[in-house]
């Protein structure tokens, strides 16, 4: 039933004119803020760790912002497999392009390591649409249609999608190896595999794979934040250099902190494109899940 009313909506949407579109999106944006619901209550949580200056009325704002944001990534997924090339090429702009694209024209391997930020889709579509092979992992959905039809857009895009699972990490080590581009989302990894580290003055987890896949594949390892500009994104990438000293732990240790910091430096500047609407610290009435 679920699944059924989603594609129904997916539907719809890509029916509209545009500016209908976006702005009844918008309006759900708000209205669901305003509801306050747990999600959005966990966000406004999550945003007060990032301005701890703001008062109760500006925060309130802010949430409204971030939510009208993350319902525009929702309004792009449903919209974007009808854009075309030259429109993706043409609103996505990019800050430090050369430290993905010169390693990927020598042969060499890239990782990028990114928060759920802005549209990260969009940002793998601007790479694929200039020819470069992009390779991700998914986590498996629930009902199973519904992933399906994710992995079907992803595809779509020019992606390589793996499901996460035991075999990933091995097939990305191979594509790493191939010089391909391979992009992880990586700001949340509540398990007890996750790596500690120290976001925004308190205790996260983070996973450890885009770490231990550079010190594994000898790949580049950069860190890029996506927010919205008024036509489309703007992607910032950051290089993360490996350590040389130390076990291989305090390697991937050292690594995954490095991208929590400029996942920070990102977030701090464009709170509102974060959207993280799930638990991301492990502090409080925080319970291990394994």
């Amino acid at each position: 039933m679920l699944a059924s009313a989603y594609f129904a909506g997916w539907r719809i949407v890509r029916w509209l004119p545009e500016k209908t579109a976006y702005k009844i999106f918008y309006w759900i944006g708000e209205y669901l803020a305003k509801k306050d619901g747990k999600s959005v209550q966990r966000l406004r949580s999550n945003l007060a760790r990032v301005r701890t200056d703001l008062s109760e009325k500006e925060m309130d704002a802010l949430v409204i912002k971030s939510m009208r944001s993350y319902l525009r990534y929702w309004c792009d997924t449903f919209r974007s497999p009808d854009w075309s090339s030259a429109r993706i090429l043409s609103t996505v702009t990019v800050t430090n392009e050369e430290l993905l694209t010169k390693p990927i024209s020598s042969g060499r391997g890239v990782i990028v390591s990114l928060p759920h930020a802005g549209n990260w889709d969009l940002a793998g579509s601007y790479f694929c649409a200039k020819g470069i092979a992009l390779v991700t992992v998914v986590e498996r959905l629930k009902p199973e249609a519904l992933f399906q039809k994710f992995l079907a857009y992803r595809q779509a895009i020019g992606m390589e999608v793996l499901p996460l699972d035991g075999r990933s990490m091995a097939t990305l080590s191979l594509r790493a190896r191939e010089g391909k581009l391979i992009a992880l989302i990586a700001d949340r990894d509540l398990s007890s595999s996750g790596v500690d580290v120290t976001f925004f003055g308190g205790p996260a987890r983070m996973p450890a794979g885009p770490a231990l896949l550079a010190l594994k594949t000898g790949a580049v390892l950069l860190t890029a934040f996506v927010s919205y500009t008024p036509d489309g994104i703007q992607i910032e990438f950051a290089e993360i250099e490996l350590p040389t000293l130390g076990s291989d732990q305090e390697k991937i240790n050292s690594i995954t902190q490095l991208c929590a910091d400029n996942f920070a430096r990102g977030i701090t500047q464009y709170p509102h494109d974060w959207h993280m609407l799930q638990r991301i610290w492990i502090d409080g009435d925080f319970a291990e899940r394994g």
